[in-house]
């Protein structure tokens, strides 16, 4: 059940190479369903999410953006559908959220500055250089500035990936027989502790997007640790009355049999709000 991630630049040919090692491989790619997905999660318009992530959404819509439920909604996605398996999964985060799974390798797509310039104009049949420059060096720092907030990392550390792929010389199939052979590497062998891992990462993503879609519960920004089908809550809660709420939207979640709930509660819960960061 082979489980990639790869990032999404604009004119990179990321695209190209998730759709031919899916197409090799019998696997689904994922990326545009994620969107259609986390925009029906917030009950907006996918277009609108498409906007925000892409640097192009206005500044009242930025203002009024509900980032924080954009990250929990994009990650309920992605941990749920790399724990299916037979996945190749482009941008939204992917390479971050699992790049603690052993078995799944994240992988970096890049190009020249310039190629992806003359990619864009030929896309969009157009001479105006300076216009595709800036529409790619807007999409880049859009990424980057998702990824520090998100997950405070420099988007281009080559560090974040098991491989980086340079295609300013190599073909999309020359770039694909990479990633072939990197899966097939003993280090990306799957193992039960690390298909264990990744359904724990799953099911504490169902949980946190449980309780943030919960209008009694959206607020409220605790620890959540899963192993097996066993959720351990721990941080800080206003009251017990609060404690137990968590619990049993928590418990509600598909997948949870039990929650271990070590939440502490604050004696002096008039000096909190019940946002508090654990």
């Amino acid at each position: 059940m082979p489980v990639v991630a790869l990032t999404q630049g604009m004119g990179s040919l990321a695209q190209d190479v998730a759709e031919q090692l899916a197409k090799d491989l019998g696997l689904a790619a994922l990326q545009h369903e994620i969107a259609a997905r986390v925009a029906d999660r917030m009950h907006v318009p996918k277009s609108l999410i498409n906007r925000l992530r892409a640097g192009k959404a206005g500044a009242l819509e930025r203002w009024r953006a509900d980032t924080e439920s954009i990250a929990v909604y994009t990650a309920e996605q992605v941990l749920d559908a790399a724990a299916k398996g037979n996945v190749v999964l482009r941008g939204w985060g992917a390479t971050q959220l699992l790049r603690p799974v052993p078995h799944v390798p994240c992988i970096r797509i890049m190009r020249p500055l310039e190629q992806r310039v003359q990619w864009l104009m030929t896309e969009l049949d157009t001479d105006d250089r300076s216009m595709a420059e800036a529409e790619i060096k807007r999409s880049d720092e859009a990424n980057a500035s998702r990824m520090h907030e998100q997950f405070g990392v420099n988007w281009g550390d080559p560090v974040l990936f098991d491989l980086v792929i340079n295609m300013d010389r190599i073909t999309v199939d020359s770039a694909v027989q990479q990633i072939k052979a990197l899966l097939a590497r003993p280090e990306f062998a799957q193992t039960e502790a690390s298909r264990a891992l990744l359904a724990g990462l799953a099911l504490s993503a169902r949980v946190r997007a449980a309780l943030r879609g919960d209008e009694r519960t959206h607020e409220i920004i605790i620890g959540i640790d899963s192993a097996g089908s066993v959720v351990k809550l721990t941080g800080i809660v206003v009251n017990d009355a609060e404690k137990a709420l968590v619990e049993q939207v928590c418990a509600a979640v598909p997948g949870v049999a039990a929650v271990d709930n070590q939440l502490n509660v604050m004696k002096t819960p008039k000096m909190f709000t019940s946002s508090k960061q654990t």
